[in-house]
Order: C-alpha cells, then structure tokens, then sequence
C-alpha cells in the first residue's frame, strides 16, 4: 500500500453527507474487530472496503468476509491505503488521516474486478434473521472471561459455517450485512459470483465472500443455540 507521507492529509469528499457517511461506515468497521479500512478514489468515487471477518492463521476457520460501499468524492482525489482511523475536520466535507498507513493481511486479498454473473437472490429478511441468530450463538458459546484467542475460534466455528438459507453462503455473510447496516427494508439482495468469490449487492453496499465456505460440517440450521 502507498505511504501516507505521500498523500494529501485530508480525505476531501464531494459533499459533508459522503464525509459522514465515511466515518459512519469506520466506526462499523472498528466494531466489527478487523482492522483498517482500505480507501480507494479515482474518477470522483471513493471507495471503502473493510472486513467484517478474516482469518489470522493457518487453522483459524474464520472466512474472509469484506463489506464494501462507495460515495461521491473530489474528482481529484487519487488514493489506496488502508488507515487505522479517521477524524472530521473544520471543513464538513473533509475528513483527517492518520499519520501513517496500516498493511492488515486482509487487505492484500482483492475480489475480481469483472467476470461476475448473477446466481440467485436472498431475502434482506433472511440476513437479519441469520445474523440475528448468529450473534446469539456466538454470545452463548464464548465462555466467560475469554481471551482473544478463544473468542475468535468461536467466531470462526460459527459465522465460518455454510448456512442454508443462505444458500450455502457462510453464516458471515449475515453478519457483516447487519454489522455494516446495509439490510434495508424487503430488499432482494443480489447475488453474484466470480470465481471462488460471492458478492451479495444491496442498496447500501455490497459483502464478498471469498470461497469455500468450511467443508465438512453440517449447516447452521434455524434450530436452538447449542
């Protein structure tokens, strides 16, 4: 990723609605426990990628799951960094850099460009319902006073699973979708896929999930939390 020395130190965006929608979108992201979000403009369109989950290790079984959107910026603003932080600035349409960039692993994994064909539609319902119940499995599972390392092999064991009512989807699919507010309504999500990746395409953004899900488990049913 490009240094942040050598780059304006403000992010200058199009308008103060896209500015705060900037830091709404980083402050999801800090609670979603990834770091970074990765920022990249051209042309007057910013956009923001972040991971709602990633793997850190060989035999951690959380999948990579990205959240993405994209808003109105400069038309010459040019940038692709992932920072750590972002803070308003006098002028409602800018926003502060930190003083340096960050290199999360997550970040060196990017979806295809192209190539993307239509595979099926999901229900806005269904991922609120999924999520739902996921973050409810994951807070009866973690045992008390956990470390960091117990956590998120409870995270991986369940939002890693395929689930079937998202089409085979891991359960993190759900979970990102909610966490980054983009369930919206009865919206049908789209769905997409390119190569060992799937993007679901809302109005608010879109999540990719980089394939396959954890194989040789049984799926998360809508049964009670074990």
């Amino acid at each position: 990723m490009p240094s942040l020395g050598t780059m304006s130190e403000r992010l200058v965006m199009a308008d103060s609605e896209s500015a705060r929608d900037v830091l709404t979108f980083a402050g999801r992201a800090a609670r979603a426990g990834e770091d970074g979000v990765r920022l990249q403009a051209a042309g007057g369109t910013l956009v923001m990628t972040a991971a709602a989950l990633a793997p850190k290790g060989l035999l951690d079984r959380t999948p990579t799951v990205l959240a993405m959107r994209m808003l109105h910026a400069d038309p010459e603003l040019e940038c692709d960094f992932v920072v750590a932080s972002l803070e308003k600035d006098e002028d409602p349409r800018n926003l502060v850099l930190p003083d340096e960039a960050i290199s999360p692993a997550w970040a060196g994994i990017a979806p295809p460009r192209g190539g993307w064909e239509h595979a099926g539609e999901i229900e806005a319902s269904t991922l609120a319902n999924r999520a739902q119940w996921g973050i409810a499995a994951v807070a009866h599972q973690v045992p008390d006073n956990p470390g960091e390392d117990a956590v998120r092999a409870v995270r991986g064991a369940i939002w890693g699973q395929p689930d079937e009512d998202l089409q085979g989807l891991p359960l993190g699919v759900a979970f990102a979708a909610f966490t980054f507010g983009f369930i919206s309504g009865e919206e049908h999500t789209q769905m997409f896929t390119s190569g060992r990746w799937t993007r679901l395409s809302m109005k608010r953004g879109h999540i990719l999930s980089r394939g396959p899900a954890v194989s040789g488990m049984t799926a998360v049913r809508k049964a009670g939390v074990a």
